[in-house]
């Protein structure tokens, strides 16, 4: 092992993925019917739609000298499972998950809620969590509010 590691001085980046399904509709209690529909568009579908996202968990840590690693993966993707993906996988985002009820859905909101749940992981530090939504959409959250600017609108 190199030096820099030995002695804890290196910090790595672990980047882990993840798939799970879900469906949601996008619509706003503070929007009318027509503004949801001109805002979401087909999102907006009464009956909701479904999602396979690719979760991409980064963490970071300083390489431990004894196993060579920032932490063991079996420990991610149990943290992983139990937080994010029992909760979220096959479920209607809209009714089956509480931080949704008064939440839009959007993947935006996702990847917020995702890091949430994730930031407290004990074995490193969450850098970001990103949430591909479609071959086209990727969200990415780093944790940090005072960089976002409210958006004008969905990107969809």
């Amino acid at each position: 092992m190199p030096a820099q590691a030995q002695n804890g001085a290196v910090k790595v980046v672990l980047g882990r993925r993840y798939h799970f399904s879900a469906s949601h509709r996008l619509h706003s209690a503070v929007f009318s019917e027509e503004e949801n529909s001109r805002v979401y568009g087909k999102c907006n579908n009464p009956h909701g739609h479904g999602h396979n996202y690719v979760l991409e968990v980064l963490i970071s840590g300083a390489v431990d000298p004894a196993t060579g690693m920032i932490a063991n993966l079996a420990d991610l993707d149990g943290f992983v499972e139990r937080a994010v993906l029992e909760p979220l996988d096959h479920r209607s985002l809209n009714e089956e998950v509480a931080a949704f009820r008064d939440t839009v859905p959007t993947t935006e909101n996702l990847c917020i809620e995702i890091f949430e749940r994730l930031k407290s992981f004990p074995k490193a530090k969450l850098e970001s969590v990103r949430v591909q939504e479609t071959s086209n959409n990727s969200f990415e959250y780093a944790g940090n509010a005072d960089h976002l600017e409210e958006s004008k609108g969905p990107s969809r």
